[in-house]
């Protein structure tokens, strides 16, 4: 017994040893190409991605619809709702790694046969009673390190649920953003129609008037009508749009459709600054990205977990309680009763069942390591789309406006000339139909270029991701990470 005891005191620091390791590979951040400066770079930036970026627009319906959306919006409670799912899923793996501990306690009668073929000594008591109270213990120590990993595994999960939520908030603020001025775009577009229709109605009037004088032709009547009747042609379809625009919005504020608020019409709305921002600071800005790492570290950690079925587990078991027949001696020193073991178990043969979960988790840690490339790959694209866009956009909007004064020039020109009998009623005809049209697409261009800035942000992203989820609320009123 001596001779044991040594051996086991001289094994005690391997063991120690071996308690602290863990097999598989510990996570390194992968390197990724990142360029140097962006490609389409603005000069008059501002470090804005930190802010409530859409408190630019100085709307305070647009602020007050933007709080309702982080409220009441159903993507972003579900998010929420899947936050507080791994949070659970989490806690359950942690416990692998704790002792557990459980008690039972049982009551009850037992009466054995009289006429068996043992017969009950005359002095016996039948039935018997028995009580009983006992704990019993379990805890396999983690050796090899697999609930580490697999806690490691579960907290990745955990953190990247909360990156998703943060990518949900992400697309909620700037579709909100971005359907609200889309509305006051439409809105204007819906006036210009309604401002055209209403003068060229007057221009028929008198048109019809001359004609009923004698003064025209019905050719000249017919194309005064034709135009008229192209201006109301063009209200439902801007209307219909519309109501479409206020459906999808309310969608996003986690209500049934119907009418929206109005603030200030796209005229009076100011235009977001440009956000400043590295190629480098993506990694740490955008959710989806920090969502895509820590999917990676996770898938990294399971190959651990999968690694150590090959070595042995070592548990440590133990019950102690009383048992009695006697409820006034149950706690005596002869009712006690303890038991202890230390069960080893090692795979030997598994038909390749271990190898083959070692090769799927490895698999499934180079998928996760491609998605995360491609994910940044992705967002370096999407700022330097939304970098182009708002830059030509902001070129097309000039010339638009050049354009536009010269068409309000050419129209008052041809109808003077026309007044005046210097030419036909079609050159009038053609130099109103091109103004109505570029009024329309400049219109159209203008709400393009604060879309192009929504996106900007958007493909940014930043710590304005952070102020908007601390406009919301949690189904638990809880919202931070058990670590």
């Amino acid at each position: 017994m001596g001779s044991e005891m040594h051996r086991f005191i001289a094994l005690a620091p391997v063991i120690v040893l071996l308690g602290g390791c863990m097999v598989g590979p510990d996570y390194r951040r992968p390197a990724v190409q990142i360029p140097q400066a962006w490609h389409f770079a603005e000069m008059n930036t501002q470090d804005l991605v930190n802010t409530a970026w859409w408190e630019q627009f100085n709307d305070p319906v647009l602020n007050e619809l933007m709080v309702i959306a982080l409220r009441e919006n159903k993507d972003l409670l579900i998010a929420t709702a899947r936050v507080e799912e791994f949070r659970g899923r989490y806690g359950v793996v942690r416990a692998s790694l704790l002792p557990q501990v459980g008690v039972g306690v049982s009551a009850g009668q037992l009466r054995s046969t009289e006429q068996g073929q043992v017969p009950l000594p005359s002095t016996a008591s039948n039935p018997v009673d028995q009580y009983q109270v006992g704990t019993a213990a379990s805890w396999e120590i983690d050796f090899w390190g697999k609930y580490r990993r697999a806690s490691e595994s579960a907290r990745a999960n955990l953190i990247g649920t909360e990156e998703g939520k943060g990518s949900v908030i992400l697309s909620l603020v700037t579709s909100v953003a971005g359907g609200y001025v889309n509305l006051r775009d439409l809105d204007k577009q819906l006036e210009i129609a309604q401002n055209t229709a209403k003068a060229r109605e007057e221009s028929y009037k008198i048109f019809k008037k001359r004609f009923q004088g004698g003064l025209i032709s019905d050719l000249e009547l017919s194309q005064a009508q034709s135009e008229y009747e192209q201006a109301l042609a063009t209200i439902p379809a801007i209307e219909k749009a519309v109501s479409q625009q206020e459906n999808a919005l309310n969608v996003l504020l986690g209500r049934n459709p119907g009418p929206v608020s109005r603030g200030k019409s796209i005229d009076e709305l100011k235009l977001p600054t440009i956000p400043a921002g590295l190629p480098s600071n993506l990694l740490e800005s955008r959710p989806d990205i920090r969502q895509a790492e820590q999917d990676l570290i996770s898938a990294n950690a399971q190959i651990g977990v999968a690694r150590a079925q090959y070595f042995p587990s070592i548990s440590l078991t133990g019950m102690f309680g009383w048992e009695s027949t006697n409820l006034s001696g149950l706690f005596s020193g002869p009712a006690n009763s303890w038991k202890w073991a230390v069960p080893l178990t090692q795979p030997i043969f598994t038909g390749g069942a271990i190898a083959g979960q070692v090769k799927t988790v490895e698999a499934i840690r180079k998928e996760a390591l491609l998605r995360y490339q491609k994910v940044i790959q992705s967002a370096f694209r999407d700022v330097e789309d939304a970098l182009v866009d708002q830059k030509r956009t902001r070129e097309q909007l000039t010339a638009q406006k050049r354009q536009l004064e010269a068409l309000r020039i050419s129209a008052r020109t041809a109808r003077v000339r026309y007044d005046n009998g210097y030419t036909s009623y079609i050159e009038v005809l053609n130099a109103e139909q091109s103004l109505f049209v570029a009024e329309l697409s400049y219109a159209q261009t203008r709400g393009g270029l604060f879309q192009a800035l929504i996106n900007l942000y958007k493909a940014m992203g930043g710590g304005w991701v952070i102020v908007a989820e601390k406009m919301t609320t949690t189904v638990n009123g809880k919202d931070k990470l058990p670590y």
